[in-house]
């Protein structure tokens, strides 16, 4: 393979990452993927992890390194992708978190709620592929679920992609928990395509294994860590306030790119974001956008904003308590009563303050699109079936958590 413009990048976790095509050099030039810089990767994990301040930028790059490794590894075991496909396969990886806004998953469905980052994503591709002349155009195919050769969509996305491979370690390095560290190079090693399916060598079983636990526990332990859950929910509390009350009149502060989604967010569609002018300003929009706007919020007249704007930005988070499924209702009532009368806000505005939140972690999911292993006589054999083999746990692999958040002040010590 020749690397026409011969650019590399050093990146913390792979080293010399090399840029295997002219084209994916350019995407990474074009001010809508150099955007990705200003989009952080964790959303508020920084607020526990001082150090998870990575963005959507390094990841894309690397996942778009594992993918051009797993092409390669596939080819050199005898599966023929031509060359058209190699390179939209990377295109295709590179792009798929374009269409993040703000903080990532954190406010997806605050800002946008009526579009998922993936639809944001393909809008995205659109665009760009009108821009290079129709060059990402079975890249989009790929995306879409729809090119012939199947196993390349499941590296982009499914139970055992270079997504989860990149991310896993990435945000393991960055946030400083271990327990996230797979070897992404040997599974990498053990990939294989069988009926036009991404299978993995029956040798790489318990590399699987080590990261199927791997991703559970990232998890538990940074995902999902209830002062995470705190900090992120409280974020979209902002948010939900400050959309209030510009529906209802009030001017409130706005940088120029967060204007139209604060203002007008009913309008914001996929008919909206399809018109390029639209599109260019959601572009314009990142992290830095709502912080700014949250620091000026705290001085707000509206106390609830104030309250909550002030949590964010002094890191005053609300303490979060986990509660039984059949407590929380009046576990709830109970707390949000001592809220409205120890804050002295409205009764109407208590549940911006005290919230309930219900995650659920599923390790893996036995029932669709299971990972498959190539057994040495040649058959194909579910995760599922090989459970003498594994330390999961196949019968329970989801679990729900609830818990209640609300300001410190609201009970007493």
């Amino acid at each position: 393979m020749s690397y026409l413009k011969n650019k590399i990048i050093n990146d913390p976790i792979y080293g010399f990452i090399h840029i295997p095509f002219d084209i994916i050099w350019d995407l990474i030039e074009h001010p809508y993927f150099q955007r990705l810089r200003r989009i952080s990767q964790l959303g508020l994990s920084s607020l526990v992890y001082p150090g998870a301040n990575h963005h959507r930028f390094h990841h894309a790059i690397g996942a778009m390194h594992l993918m051009n490794k797993a092409i390669e590894t596939l080819i050199s075991k005898g599966h023929t992708i031509t060359q058209e496909e190699h390179e939209s396969s990377l295109i295709a990886i590179l792009l798929h978190d374009i269409g993040h806004g703000p903080f990532s998953h954190a406010l997806e469905n605050s800002i946008v709620h009526k579009l998922s980052h993936e639809q944001i994503s393909m809008i995205f591709m659109n665009k760009l592929n009108e821009e290079f002349n129709g060059k990402l155009s079975t890249a989009i195919t790929i995306f879409q679920k729809k090119y012939k050769k199947k196993f390349l969509y499941q590296l982009i996305s499914s139970q055992l992609d270079v997504d989860r491979l990149d991310y896993l370690n990435r945000d393991s390095f960055y946030s400083g928990v271990n327990e996230g560290i797979i070897n992404s190079e040997r599974i990498i090693a053990m990939l294989n395509i069988k009926n036009n399916e991404l299978v993995i060598d029956e040798k790489g079983l318990y590399s699987i294994e080590k990261f199927i636990i791997a991703r559970k526990l990232m998890y538990w332990q940074v995902y999902l860590h209830k002062t995470v859950l705190s900090a992120e929910h409280t974020l979209m509390k902002v948010l939900k306030r400050a959309k209030y009350l510009a529906k209802h009149g009030y001017q409130i502060y706005t940088t120029p790119a967060f204007k139209v989604f604060l203002y007008e967010s009913n309008k914001i569609d996929e008919v909206f974001f399809n018109q390029k002018k639209m599109l260019d300003k959601f572009a314009l929009l990142d992290d830095y956008d709502i912080l700014t706007c949250i620091k000026n919020w705290q001085y707000e007249n509206d106390q609830v904003l104030s309250i909550l704007s002030k949590t964010i930005i002094n890191r005053k988070l609300f303490k979060i308590k986990s509660v039984q499924k059949n407590e929380m209702e009046l576990e709830l009532k109970k707390i949000q009563s001592q809220a409205y009368r120890r804050i002295g806000i409205k009764e109407n505005d208590v549940d911006y303050l005290v919230f309930p939140i219900s995650i659920q972690n599923e390790t893996y999911n036995f029932i669709a699109n299971e990972i498959k292993f190539l057994t040495k006589d040649n058959t194909l054999v579910n995760l599922s079936e090989m459970k003498k083999e594994f330390s999961i746990n196949t019968q329970n692999s989801s679990i729900i958590k609830h818990y209640i958040c609300y300001p410190h002040t609201c009970m007493q010590e």
